[in-house]
């Protein structure tokens, strides 16, 4: 894992804890405190996960074609699929960012079904098997932002949120869609916490959600998707912040008003709807004109720019011409 130098006005992302998780260190002391037996099991268990990421070609391969969306690919060094699998967030395994790859090894993906209600013609529950076989997959090599200051760049495997979209048919009055996540504190340990308010959710507007860059996501790598990175099938939206890229979807509904997704309810003043990456609205705890990207920049390298939306402003400005994003962030 890459550990990033110290700014003088800038607080490593790692030792960045957003405001809900203050008050959550109990819970996670109480985890730790099952007894030698259990140290020796969750020692066993962090050991098969992470050996299971090192590199691709553990997972079922799964095919691609390269995106024929405008704009869509990014002639940038690709991310090590090392860090892009254990460098993550992913709370419902944990806080820290190798938390995930530690502790996903207990999410059951088969079977699973995606349930879509709401506004629409035709609802209806899928399994995501069916789903794949919906489109013809594409690789997208994405920039992908997070909120906390680290970028990667990544080749995921899906299509077109739209794809589905237009299968379902939304009725005139569907403004929003909201994706709510798996949460099962059965296989997810860290959902019995009071970090967030679950299942996790988040949306987008229906024409952010129409948009070709707006990837319905099922592998990585040309590779089905990890456990710890959102498996069986997540949302990936490349000019927002990582937050509103939803992990193990398990229900799309359409709606008409504005959802408040998670991280909205959790922290109001900290988190808008839009997320969009906007190096000119700063978080109110730290700058985000600067990023660092994972596996690419060094420790002494100098952090570069942000960019707007992203680096994807040509694609996606036009969605929100004439709104304050300052106000609209």
């Amino acid at each position: 894992m890459l550990i990033q130098s110290v700014d003088s006005n800038e607080p490593l992302s790692s030792e960045i804890t957003p405001r809900p998780i203050y008050s959550e260190r109990r819970y996670f002391l109480k985890q730790l405190a099952q007894g030698v037996a259990g140290a020796g099991l969750a020692a066993w268990a962090s050991r098969q996960a992470m050996a299971g990421v090192a590199a691709p070609g553990k997972l079922a391969p799964l095919p691609g074609a390269t995106s024929l969306v405008a704009g869509a690919m990014v002639m940038e060094k690709i991310t090590t699929y090392q860090d892009a699998s254990t460098y993550n967030n992913y709370y419902e395994f944990g806080t820290d960012k190798a938390d995930p790859a530690r502790n996903a090894h207990t999410l059951k993906t088969k079977p699973w079904t995606i349930e879509v209600e709401g506004l629409i013609k035709k609802p209806g529950r899928w399994g995501v098997e069916d789903l794949i076989k919906w489109s013809a997959m594409e690789e997208r090599i994405y920039r992908m932002r997070c909120v906390e200051g680290w970028s990667m760049v990544i080749p995921w495997v899906g299509y077109s949120l739209s794809e589905l979209i237009k299968r379902i048919e939304p009725l005139g009055s569907a403004k929003y869609i909201e994706f709510i996540t798996l949460a099962d504190p059965k296989t997810m340990p860290f959902v019995g916490s009071s970090i967030l308010d679950w299942p996790y959710r988040e949306a987008l507007r229906m024409d952010e959600a129409m948009h070709p860059l707006t990837l319905l996501t099922f592998g990585m790598y040309g590779e089905i998707l990890p456990n710890q990175n959102g498996a069986p099938v997540r949302l990936v939206v490349p000019w927002k912040y990582g937050f509103k890229n939803a992990k193990s979807i398990a229900k799309i509904r359409f709606v008409e008003k504005e959802p408040v997704n998670s991280w909205g309810r959790a922290a109001p003043q900290e988190y808008g709807f839009y997320s969009n990456v906007n190096p000119n609205v700063d978080h109110p705890r730290w700058s985000q004109s600067t990023e660092r990207r994972i596996s690419e920049d060094g420790l002494l390298s100098k952090k570069r720019k942000t960019l707007m939306f992203n680096g994807y402003e040509k694609q996606v400005a036009s969605l929100y011409a004439g709104m304050d994003l300052s106000k609209y962030f």
